[in-house]
């Protein structure tokens, strides 16, 4: 009799931890590779600082200034419900016509809400004007002895 010799064939797995590493990667390669687009905001024109300069000095601006309260804006120093803003405005634009004479001055400040703002400059430019931003500094003043 002979002997016949028998032969295991073992099945070979990769391990556990291999699977979870190889998914990692396949995720990370796809990330970097999958196209984006770039986060893009609203589309707003503004003018530059020293046009702006000179703008002021020939005809009076209006001036808007923001605050963090999204219910009353300032309007050229008057206080003015957000609701009444629209028909303010319109009537202050009514008779300017040239470019340089519709421009408005936005005054804001850092803690203004993102969606306040939006709003805002978004119904002046509806209404044809153009916008210049002031911000508010804080300036540290040394008087002398």
């Amino acid at each position: 009799m002979q002997h016949e010799r028998i032969t295991k064939k073992l099945l070979v797995e990769p391990a556990a931890v291999a699977t979870g590493d190889i998914a990692f990667n396949l995720i990370v390669f796809f990330l970097v590779c999958a196209s984006t687009q770039p986060d893009t905001g609203k589309r707003q024109d503004l003018p530059r600082s020293e046009q702006t300069q000179k703008q002021e000095t020939k005809n009076q601006n209006i001036e808007l200034a923001l605050t963090r309260t999204r219910t009353v804006v300032s309007l050229n120093g008057d206080p003015v419900k957000t609701g009444e803003l629209p028909a303010r405005l319109r009537r202050l634009l009514e008779g300017k016509r040239s470019p340089e004479d519709r421009v408005v001055v936005v005054k804001s400040k850092p803690d203004v809400p993102y969606d306040h703002w939006i709003a805002t400059t978004t119904l002046i430019q509806d209404l044809g004007a153009s916008i210049t931003i002031q911000r508010e500094e804080e300036r540290t003043v040394v008087v002398g002895q």
